[in-house]
């Protein structure tokens, strides 16, 4: 049994996932960063010049919380539907559309499916065509095209058709090296016509009668008002069909577009060929060998929807981590893990949570301390038996900043592997810098931040503010280290593809 996902599948679900940021009860996506320690061959595998991939599964997923830094909501305002970046350059063969590409029917540059195609390009004045011709599979030879006509026109040999233009606000915010946003103007989508013929596919042939000659397109198409349908006036030159272009009178081209097709054929036998575009004096063309193919334009007709015409089933976020934002992210330590969970709970409830910004670390304010705690050292608590690392050490507020993974000595005992959490007024210590410190007790505080937001602590220690666990984490990516500092800004591309 043979079976495929469609195209159109993997745009549905592209499209429900874009639409789940702005329903009513859609869902809450946050990007979150974290694994500020290293990754090691004794704890996650890999190393920092070589990170491990992630793995899909329970495990990597609840490490992932343990060593969640913070997390921001990403907002309907970050995200675009997105597809391969295919720049122009002149000299190169680019692919075109067409209705029928399989493995039996290859593309020029041998793809056996329209979407891994390069039939669009974009130029680098960010503006993207559909190549509805390629001159027979060779290569572009001209100037960068800057038309913004509806119409279909011919440069370089090609036929291309205007799409749409990339925004600058959407070209600083979502062009990458390999992907660009891509959207329908509405001016374009407006022109298009449904089932119009608007390219051909030549085959030359030979010993045909030189000429000009009109032949009509059979099909289930109709007219637009000049005929029963589409027609194609054929020039024929040293025996051979012409190639298929727009200039009248040198190539072979359309003379009626038509509307409605869904498949279209045209006869070159006699009577079947004509003389004038009112198909009503036959003219025999002779030869053999040739054939004009017809090709379907895509529903709704070229430009109509440049999403799905062009296999917008990526969905690209676009998220900007400005600083120590809303005091929730550290610019002390690094980052290795970049990732995005949905609906994630706030900490100790089952409330999907709404905030725009969480911080993901534990922290303990200190009543008095001695010496200077370091990052990514391990820090121990007398009595209790607590095991963590430092994220970050407060020194101006005396809050230390701390997580707990779930390997042993690491975060978890290191004789029994069970987690123990920091509590209580029990001295704590720095495996490294010695540094020691001692929790407030102070039944409720609330501490002012650096950016003046707000921390408030319970007998001296507050939780992150999500819940770990909760949620489906939906990406996780694994990469070398990436240091914060104090005027430090993060800008967060992610493709996700259906």
């Amino acid at each position: 049994m043979s079976a495929i996902i469609t195209e159109k599948f993997r745009q549905h679900n592209a499209d429900q996932f874009f639409e789940s940021f702005t329903e009513t009860d859609g869902n809450a996506y946050y990007l979150f960063l974290g694994k500020a320690t290293p990754f090691t061959s004794g704890t996650t595998s890999g190393s920092d010049s070589s990170p491990p991939t992630p793995q899909d599964g329970e495990r990597d997923e609840t490490r992932s919380w343990d060593a969640m830094l913070a997390a921001k909501k990403i907002a309907s305002t970050d995200i675009s539907y997105a597809i391969p970046r295919r720049n122009w350059v002149n000299g190169t063969t680019y692919d075109m559309y067409e209705h029928d590409i399989s493995s039996a029917n290859t593309s020029t540059s041998g793809a056996s499916n329209l979407y891994d195609s390069t039939f669009y390009i974009v130029t680098s004045a960010f503006r993207v065509y559909k190549v509805l011709d390629n001159n027979a599979g060779t290569a572009y030879d001209g100037a960068e095209p800057t038309s913004t006509s509806t119409s279909p026109f011919e440069l370089g040999g090609y036929i291309l058709k205007f799409m749409y233009d990339i925004s600058t606000t959407d070209i600083g915010k979502y062009v990458t090296t390999d992907f660009v946003p891509v959207a329908t103007d509405s001016t374009v989508s407006a022109a298009a016509t449904n089932g119009s013929i608007e390219s051909l596919r030549i085959t030359a042939g030979s010993t045909y009668t030189n000429g000009t000659y009109y032949a009509a397109v059979y099909g289930d198409g109709t007219s637009q008002g000049t005929s029963d349908g589409a027609i194609v006036r054929i020039t024929v030159s040293g025996g051979a069909i012409a190639s298929f272009g727009l200039t009248a009178g040198t190539d072979t081209t359309i003379h009626a577009a038509g509307v409605g097709y869904t498949f279209g054929y045209v006869n070159l036998d006699a009577g079947f060929t004509f003389s004038d575009s009112g198909l009503s004096s036959a003219s025999a063309i002779g030869g053999s060998g040739g054939v004009v193919d017809v090709i379907i334009s895509p529903e709704g007709g070229h430009g109509k929807n440049a999403i799905t015409e062009l296999g917008g089933h990526f969905i690209m976020t676009a998220t900007t981590v400005s600083q120590a934002e809303n005091d929730d992210f550290s610019t002390a330590n690094d980052f290795r893990q970049v990732g995005i969970v949905v609906d994630p709970t706030n900490y100790g409830t089952t409330t999907v949570a709404t905030a725009t910004t969480a911080r993901q670390t534990f922290v303990v304010k200190m009543s008095s301390s001695s010496g200077v705690f370091e990052a990514d050292e391990v820090i121990t608590q007398a009595t209790t038996g607590a095991v963590g690392k430092v994220v970050e050490w407060d020194t101006t507020l005396s809050l230390l900043y701390y997580q707990q993974e779930s390997f042993k000595g690491f975060g978890t005992s290191a004789t029994t592997g069970g987690l123990v959490a920091f509590s209580t007024t029990a001295t704590i210590t720095g495996g490294t810098s010695g540094a020691t410190g001692t929790p407030s007790s102070t039944s409720s505080e609330t501490v002012t931040l650096a950016n003046s937001n707000t921390l408030t602590l319970t007998s001296g220690y507050a939780n992150p503010e999500l819940q770990a666990d909760s949620g489906d984490i939906i990406y996780l990516e694994n990469r070398k280290p990436i240091q914060r500092s104090s005027d430090q800004t993060e800008d967060i591309k992610i493709i996700i593809e259906f």
